[in-house]
């Protein structure tokens, strides 16, 4: 049987990032685009490769057969992201250090699952009709 206290223990050990979770609010007096930070703390963002990896570190394929190319990983206490949420890399580890100040949109709302052990949100780099004035 998975001990998946120790799955979620050993996948939050790799979030070794800092993520910004962002919304959009309307716009300030300027017009410009107004946000409000709804998350602000560890996660990981893995493109299609990095998935396969913490699949094998952690012996079990917890993020599943997803189609999107980058997901973002936070913990279960994260708030549940909503599609055109921003997400920004504020400091990467040595590791991944190319995401670092890169931005993605929320492609869809968080997966759910009957066995949760991370929050798992798939992204969208940010370059579509949704990055357009932001």
């Amino acid at each position: 049987m998975v001990d998946l206290a120790q799955v979620r223990t050993d996948l939050e050990a790799l979030m070794t990032d800092t993520v910004r979770v962002r919304r959009l609010i309307g716009t300030d007096i300027t017009g410009a685009p107004a946000w409000t930070t709804i998350y602000e703390g560890v996660g990981a963002l893995l493109s299609t490769h990095g998935q396969i990896v913490v699949s094998q570190l952690s012996g079990v394929d917890w993020l599943g057969e997803a189609s999107a190319w980058y997901q973002l990983m936070t913990p279960l206490s994260a708030p549940v992201a909503d599609p055109g949420d921003q997400v920004q890399v504020v400091t990467a580890a040595a590791e991944t250090a190319a995401f670092e100040g890169r931005t993605w949109f929320v492609e869809a709302r968080t997966q759910a699952a009957t066995v949760e052990v991370v929050r798992v949100t798939r992204l969208d780099e940010q370059n579509g009709t949704l990055a357009v004035g932001v």
